[in-house]
Order: C-alpha cells, then sequence, then structure tokens
C-alpha cells in the first residue's frame, strides 16, 4: 500500500494508529486513532458524554460531521443495523482511518468516510463539532449541513459549556432550528436542533 496519502494532513508528523477500545450503547469494540488525528489514542470527553448520555439511535440515514477517526458514525453503525453512516472530515487521516475501522468492523458497506460528500438527504446529523476553528466558520459548516436533514430529522450534538454551548442553541434556534438542550455532564452540553 502507498503511504504516501498518510501523510497530506502534515507531512511533519509520522502516522502511528493506536487501538482505542470502547464500550457504546451495549456493543464493545475497539477502533484505531492515529498521530495527527483529534483525540488521538484516546476518546475525548465530548464525545464520551455524547454517546453516554444518549439512546443508539433507530433505522435510517446518518451524517457524522467533523468525525475523525469515526467513532460516532461506527457506533451508530455497529448499534444499529439498519443504520447507514455518511461521514466528513477535512483531516484526510482521519477519513483513512474511519474507513479503515469500518472495514474492520465489518460495516464498511453501510459506513463511508470522505472529505466532501454528494448532496444527500439525512434522518440524523451527529457531531462533536469543530469548535475551535471559530464561530464564523463554525456557523457556515452548520449551516453546510443542517439544511440536508430531512423533514422531521434532527442534529444531535456535543459542545463544551465553556465553549459556547448555550449561546450556539440560542444561535441555531434563529436561524430555524429549534434546539434543546437533552443533558449536561463534564463540562458538557448535548445539544438537539430539529429540521426546518
Amino acid at each position: 500500500m502507498n503511504d504516501e496519502h498518510y501523510f497530506m494532513a502534515d507531512p511533519a508528523v509520522a502516522f502511528r494508529r493506536t487501538p482505542v477500545p470502547l464500550s457504546v450503547w451495549g456493543h464493545r469494540f475497539t477502533v484505531d486513532s492515529g498521530s495527527g488525528v483529534f483525540a488521538q489514542g484516546r476518546l475525548d470527553i465530548g464525545t464520551s458524554v455524547l454517546l453516554r448520555e444518549t439512546d443508539p439511535p433507530g433505522p435510517g440515514r446518518y451524517l457524522d460531521l467533523g468525525c475523525g477517526w469515526g467513532v460516532i458514525g461506527l457506533a451508530i453503525a455497529v448499534a444499529q443495523p439498519a443504520a447507514v453512516v455518511d461521514a466528513v472530515d477535512v483531516n484526510e487521516r482521519a477519513v483513512l482511518l474511519a474507513n479503515e475501522n469500518a472495514k474492520a468492523l465489518g460495516v464498511a458497506d453501510r459506513f463511508r468516510a470522505a472529505t466532501s460528500l454528494p448532496a444527500a438527504a439525512y434522518d440524523e446529523i451527529w457531531s462533536n463539532p469543530p469548535i475551535r476553528i471559530g464561530k464564523e466558520a463554525l456557523h457556515s459548516l452548520l449551516l453546510t449541513w443542517l439544511p440536508r436533514l430531512k423533514p422531521g430529522g434532527r442534529a444531535v450534538m456535543v459542545v463544551g459549556r465553556n465553549l459556547g454551548a448555550d449561546s450556539l442553541a440560542v444561535w441555531l434556534g434563529e436561524q430555524g432550528y429549534p434546539t434543546t438542550k437533552v443533558a449536561s455532564a463534564k463540562g458538557f452540553r448535548v445539544l438537539v436542533s430539529q429540521s426546518r
């Protein structure tokens, strides 16, 4: 296999995979994280809160927005055999890892990660959004993807309280996506936004 594409995110960082064992919604599995990708070697606290404070979703088409090495979308695909999951991230290493993890877990027929996706409509969008890209970029990102929700669909997100979870919820409501806080733990809020 040509390893050149591993280094497109940051050629100065050697690429190392680190297995991360997970227990989500009653399913135990291990996925690989990697250097040069968010939360290398561990499940970050925000994603942990999101998965612990929610129930496994039902059948449908899902988007894992800012997927990293794929843990949210993969957890959905593992827990729900009738779920089809698209995952998107700007980091090419993250996309590579997410697709490798899907193959290793036997869900590659229902999970695909990419740096861009064709237009599609989703029952739900799940995300630990990249808050640190800045408010303007975050708002642009959300307004790009939230309109892809099907009527009656929802977005499920986790955001740090000190990183603006409450103001984001207000802003989302102002954009026509009524948003409620459904859980709070370890300084994070789980927000659910309804489609327009």
